[in-house]
This record gives structure tokens, sequence and C-alpha cells, in this order.
């Protein structure tokens, strides 16, 4: 590690920086570069938040890594809770951002509040991730009145994979990019203190993140964006049967694993 690493996440006190909403603002600002990785478990959220990354997304991806489902769609609001609970036991300076799972905030923005509340409550999390524009709107009212930080996320939106049928890039078409410029631009309006960018022509994200205050952090979005989130079972290469173009993996420990097993 280097003495940049070190210092990087030491505060004016020489104590570990505690990463906060308004410190992800000021990295924006610095044009410092955004660190995002998920962890849905104890042990793995310890590594991750003794790495130094920034930000921990307990993310919905759950579903996929740990459950074994083919989508998002069915992980459920208490096994996200309790996924949560595990990451925030472990993490002691790193934003921990809790996905809300499908049916637990769409057209109802009354449950989404409840819900949103349950994971703040139950978990110790510091903030909410939702996917959508200017549907979820209401919701991020709701939501954002109570007091609890949103991420939002635009592009591809994995809750919505049987609207859009493939995993492809989005917002390829003139149409399409337009709405995502708009989202984008409401959902910061609206109060939401960072966005996720999935799947998006790097020329757009690139656009979008100069127009915007906020930061916004890209999954397969290009380098012209604030920071970069993965999967960490993707990156690590513990999955094998997943290898989108964007995907850089770091290592190889699905046969690392095998070998020592």
């Amino acid at each position: 590690i280097s003495l940049y690493q070190i210092f990087k996440h030491m505060s004016v006190h020489g104590k570990p920086r505690i990463v906060t909403t308004h410190v992800l603002n000021e990295m924006k600002l610095r044009g410092e570069k955004i660190a995002m990785l998920t962890a849905y478990d104890y042990s793995m959220a310890r590594i991750v938040d003794q790495a130094g990354i920034d930000v921990v997304l307990v993310g919905d991806s759950a579903s996929n890594v740990m459950a074994g489902h083919k989508s998002t769609l069915p992980i459920t609001l208490d096994q996200m809770i309790y996924h949560a609970q595990s990451v925030v036991r472990a993490v002691k300076r790193a934003l921990v951002v809790v996905d809300m799972p499908f049916g637990a905030y769409q057209g109802n923005s009354k449950e989404a509040l409840s819900s949103a509340i349950r994971i703040m409550k139950e978990t110790g999390a510091q903030a909410i991730k939702m996917e959508g524009g200017k549907e979820i709107v209401e919701s991020v009212h709701r939501i954002l009145s109570a007091g609890i930080p949103v991420m939002g996320h635009l592009g591809l939106t994995p809750q919505s994979i049987h609207k859009f049928g493939t995993y492809v890039v989005r917002a390829r078409e003139e149409e399409e990019a337009q709405k995502l410029v708009e989202d984008a631009k409401l959902l910061e309006e609206t109060g939401c203190f960072s966005i996720v960018l999935e799947k998006i022509p790097a020329k757009l994200a690139g656009e979008v993140t100069r127009n915007s205050k906020i930061p916004l952090i890209g999954i397969g979005a290009g380098d012209q964006v604030d920071g970069q989130v993965l999967v960490i079972h993707d990156m690590l290469g513990i999955t094998q049967d997943f290898s989108p173009r964007f995907l850089r993996r770091y290592h190889n420990l699905f046969a690392e694993i095998s070998g020592s097993v």
C-alpha cells in the first residue's frame, strides 16, 4: 500500500476518515475518485472497509451471488436487512448504503418510507439506494423528509429487467438518453446525494457527470464519472459465468479457493 493511499483515508487529526455524504461531495469537488464495492456479510465487509473503500453497498445483487437467483427480484426486505446488519457490524469508516429491494417502494411512497425507516432503524446503515427516475420522485421526497439520505440509480436498472428484456447497454437512443439526463437532474434537484449510472454510453455518462453537482458513480459507464462500483464477487473472480465487457477482474479467487479446498 502506498503512502498516498494511507494519507488519503486519514483525517487532519491522523485518524481514519469517516466517510459521509458530505465527504463524497468534497471528493467530487477535488476531483478525487470514489471507490465503491458491494459486501453482504461481516467477514468480507471488514476486509473491504479496512482496505480503504469509500462506500460499501449492501446490494440486492445478494439475490444473485449469495442466494443463487437469476435476478435481483426475489430478495426480500427482511433478507436485505439481515445482510445489512452483518455488514454494519464490520464497517468502521466507510459509508454503508443499502439497496431497497424490489417490491419495497415501487408505486407506493408510504410503503417506500416505511421500508426505508426499517432499514435505517434495524441495520444502522447511513443511506438507502433506489432505482428509477421520475416515477420514484414522490417516494424520494417522503424518505428525505424523514432525514434519510437517498442514492439514485439510472440506466440499466436490474429490478426492471423484465421490462427491458435484456442486460444490454441502455440509453443509446436519443429519446432514452434525454430521459436519463432529465431523470438525473430531477433526482439531484429532489435531494439525492449521489446517483449510480449503470451500463450507459461513456459519453452520456460524462455529460451527466459534468452537469451534476453530486457524485455520479459508474458501473459499465466509462471513466468520465466520479467513481466506480463493482460487485465484489465479480471483481475477485468468484463468479465465473458473468463476464460483461466493463468488468475488470483483479483476481481469480474461484481458482484459488478450488485449489485450496
